[in-house]
Parts: C-alpha cells; sequence; structure tokens
C-alpha cells in the first residue's frame, strides 16, 4: 500500500533544519526572560507566577501534546517519535509557556513603571472613526445586548482554549516538525511585542475608562472577567510586593486580536485544509468584534494587533530560516515497485 503524501525535503539552503526552529524559540525564551528579570528588579518586585497560572497552563499543554502523541502513534506508527523529536516538542512547549511567564511579569508592572495612561486620546481616535460615538455603544444598538453578548462571551472565552490547542496541533500533527516551529515561535513573540506595546502605550480599555457605556451589558463570562481583573489591579497597586499580587489589564495592543490574526495568517502561509482556515479565521474576526463589543480594547489596539501578528510572523521566519513555499510544496506517494 503506498504511503501518504509527504511534505517534500527542502532543496540544499532552502529551508533551515528543524533544530533552528527549536533554538529560535528558546532564544525569544531568553530574550523575554531576562527583559522580565531586569523590568521586575526596576519595579522592586521578585518574578512570580500568581495562582500558577502558567503552571498550570503548562501541565495542561504536556498533557494534551502527549495525549495527542499517543494518538499518532497508534494511526501512523512510533517510527515518527524518535527520542530526539520527543525531546525537542517537550522542550519547545516548555519555552512557549516560559515566554508567557515572562509576559504576565512584564504586564503586570507596567503601572509600577509608566503611570501616564492614554485612554482618552485612544477613545477620541475611535470616536473620531466612528462619526463622534464610541465603538461599543455603535455596536450594542447594532446587535443588541442580549443573546449577542452571550455568544460574543463565549467567542472571547475561547481564546484560553485556543492557544494550547492551537500549539499542541502544530507540533505534533505535521509529519515535518518546522512548519510548526515557525508557528510556536510566531505566538511566542507575539507574548514578547504585546508587553512592550503596553509600555508603549499604557491604557486600560474602554469597560475601565467610561464603565457607564457597558451598563446595560447583561451579566456574563466576560463580565465577571472585568470586574475580577479591576479587583487584582486595585490590590496590586495597593501593595505590589504582597504575596501573590499581580494585575493583568493592559489595552494597547489586543494580544486576542494579535494571536487569532497571527493563527489565520499562518493557515494561510502554511497551506492548512480550508476547513481549518474558515474556523480560524472565523474566530480571528468575531474575537476582534468582542474586544470592542465588550470594551477591551480601543480600534487601535486592535489595529495594532494585527501589526504584532505580522512582525511575529516575519520575525520568526528569519529565525527559524523555514521557507514557506516548502510547507506548500509536496511530493506524489511513491509507487509500488513492480513484482
Amino acid at each position: 500500500m503506498p504511503d501518504r503524501p509527504r511534505f517534500q525535503a527542502p532543496e540544499r539552503g532552502a529551508s533551515a533544519p528543524a533544530w533552528r526552529g527549536a533554538a529560535a524559540c528558546l532564544f525569544v525564551t531568553v530574550v523575554a526572560l531576562v527583559t522580565a528579570l531586569i523590568a521586575t528588579n526596576a519595579a522592586g518586585v521578585p518574578l512570580r507566577d500568581p495562582s500558577h497560572v502558567t503552571e498550570g497552563r503548562l501541565t495542561n499543554a504536556l498533557l494534551l501534546v502527549a495525549v495527542l502523541i499517543a494518538v499518532d502513534c497508534v494511526i501512523r506508527g512510533r517510527e515518527r517519535w524518535p527520542a530526539a523529536r520527543l525531546a525537542m516538542t517537550g522542550g519547545v512547549v516548555l519555552a512557549f509557556y516560559a515566554t508567557y511567564f515572562a509576559y504576565r511579569n512584564l504586564k503586570s508592572i507596567v503601572p509600577l513603571l509608566r503611570d501616564e495612561l492614554f485612554d482618552r486620546r485612544l477613545g477620541d481616535i475611535d470616536r473620531g472613526v466612528f462619526g463622534g460615538s464610541d465603538p461599543a455603544e455603535v455596536l450594542h444598538d447594532l446587535l443588541g445586548t442580549g443573546i449577542s453578548a452571550e455568544v460574543l462571551s463565549v467567542v472571547y472565552g475561547l481564546f484560553f482554549v485556543f492557544v494550547p490547542v492551537a500549539v499542541a496541533l502544530a507540533l505534533v500533527v505535521p509529519r515535518d516538525p518546522r512548519p510548526g516551529l515557525l508557528f510556536v515561535t510566531a505566538l511566542s513573540l507575539n507574548w514578547v511585542l504585546a508587553a512592550g506595546s503596553y509600555f508603549l502605550l499604557p491604557s486600560l480599555g474602554p469597560v475601565y475608562a467610561q464603565p457607564e457605556n457597558f451598563a446595560d451589558l447583561p451579566s456574563t463570562g466576560v463580565s465577571h472577567l472585568q470586574t475580577a481583573l479591576l479587583n487584582q489591579r486595585t490590590e496590586f497597586l495597593y501593595d505590589p510586593t504582597a504575596a501573590g499580587a499581580a494585575q493583568s489589564i493592559g489595552a494597547s495592543a489586543s494580544l486576542h486580536v494579535s494571536i487569532f490574526f497571527t493563527a489565520a495568517l499562518a493557515t494561510l502561509l502554511l497551506g492548512a485544509p480550508r476547513s481549518v482556515r474558515v474556523v480560524v479565521w472565523a474566530l480571528c474576526a468575531l474575537t476582534a468584534l468582542a474586544t470592542l463589543y465588550f470594551g477591551w480594547h480601543y480600534v487601535l489596539d486592535d489595529v495594532a494587533g494585527m501589526a504584532i501578528a505580522v512582525t511575529s510572523l516575519t520575525l520568526a521566519r528569519a529565525l527559524t530560516g523555514f521557507e514557506l513555499r516548502t510547507a506548500r510544496r509536496r511530493v506524489p506517494a511513491p509507487q509500488p515497485s513492480p513484482a
């Protein structure tokens, strides 16, 4: 029986080996951790993982990868998973969440190092774009504040499931590990660039700057999260050195949009099946809508998120050395030799 089609081996010099992709992801992690260590030291707080959020998400991601590898071994055979690839995959997942750990620490200390807020100016830009109205008010009038709020709340929450699933699938499913390493490196760069954007334009977001515009929205998972984040920020600013103190409010740029836009672009650049492309692009569009509807972000924040996505993929391509045309080029299945 003929083998399934495989990714074509790249021509000499056309695409770097897989180890370079893994090294690229590790490089991003080192830069992020060093930056976070310097910044938290300047802010007078230690590196920390409040409520063990990073630890929990890393554990879940590793378990998901392990399950997918086990399934892949049953379906395709164990020859795809030599010890070297197993070690590389586990190491990349660890590096990805170490970068996320650095990101959370950097985002947390923004108000300690930058006390200026740009909400008023960002809000003015929004109203200029929408003819004097706030985008959220326009969307509330257009979509209503009933079932639309419930649906968009679920869509917004899918981000927390999407990230580990996307990382695991990218690293396990392809026979050639290099496209997945490019994608995960790009996602890691999203953490770093987004953290930098919070220092560049510190802001809270419309829901915190103008809460009256969102008073008519029903109680949803998003509203509960917004309240919890505000309480955490208040406690953090009262005593940043308290055990477990952290804050996670930062509007500009939108990380949700940058992550989903990175994934959406990657589905095109890496030649993903059409069904995958449709789902990811739909999630990207709906998530961007939700960020404005619930007042998480200003319009410029979503645009900046898209810019971060493009920049992340460009840098990931340079760091990993992976040629995008390699991902799209397939060779025909070899024909069985005549008897």
